[in-house]
């Protein structure tokens, strides 16, 4: 394969998918998956989940395709700005929409925020979500979806961020987000993120588990959050 990929490059750029010719950006028109309806867990002690998750956002939305993050305990600490990258990112890109239900802090960590609310918020998170999952129900998902329609009124993809934190900080059970998956409809893409425990409970239920595993992290060495990386 070497020696083909030397002497005739050409050759193999012609069995690739592509076979050779640059992809172009195309004006995003609403469309629909062909494919939808599995579940997707991100989870682990490394950087990049939420990123992860989003980055299949604006993929599934380049194609045309209705998608909304719901953020549970998506504060962060005094190291990250109000205004964020992802934020203004997703307010340009049609079709792809979040919302955003955090606050200062993070739950049992001594640091000056209030306790009931973090409880608050995911229960808020809670109640949404079966709003969201209604909406999907209700929604024909095998065709496209107004860019521009509110969540509830459905889409293609789902990603609960940070909710598998929740369930491991002892704001959510195991049960619920059980609860949640059974009511997710066929054609609905559902991603859920977050914890450093590994999910176990979700490992019959989802079609994908991805552990992001940390082997360094600059923040060890005192670095703190930086703009354009960490928010």
């Amino acid at each position: 394969m070497t020696e083909q990929s030397d002497s005739n490059p050409d050759a193999v750029r012609r069995n690739t998918p592509g076979q050779g010719v640059r992809p172009e950006a195309t004006a995003i028109e609403p469309t629909a998956p062909d494919e939808f309806g599995l579940v997707q867990v991100w989870w682990g002690d490394g950087k990049g989940k939420t990123t992860a998750a989003m980055g299949m956002g604006f993929r599934a939305a380049g194609h045309g395709f209705r998608v909304h993050m719901l953020q549970f305990m998506k504060g962060g600490a005094d190291s990250v700005e109000a205004v964020r990258g992802e934020y203004n990112a997703i307010e340009a890109m049609p079709g792809f929409s979040f919302e955003n239900l955090g606050h200062y802090g993070w739950a049992g960590m001594a640091d000056g925020s209030d306790e009931a609310d973090h409880a608050k918020q995911v229960a808020a998170g809670i109640d949404r979500t079966k709003e969201l999952l209604d909406g999907a129900a209700t929604a024909d998902l095998t065709a496209p979806l107004a860019l521009d329609g509110p969540p509830e009124d459905g889409v293609h993809l789902l990603v609960l961020d940070e909710i598998l934190y929740a369930v491991s900080m002892g704001l959510l059970s195991e049960s619920a987000v059980l609860e949640l998956i059974e009511q997710k409809p066929e054609h609905l893409e559902l991603v859920l993120t977050g914890s450093h425990d590994e999910p176990t409970y979700l490992t019959d239920v989802a079609d994908l588990v991805t552990n992001v595993r940390k082997v360094k992290h600059p923040m060890e060495s005192g670095q703190r959050a930086r703009r354009g990386t960490e928010y």
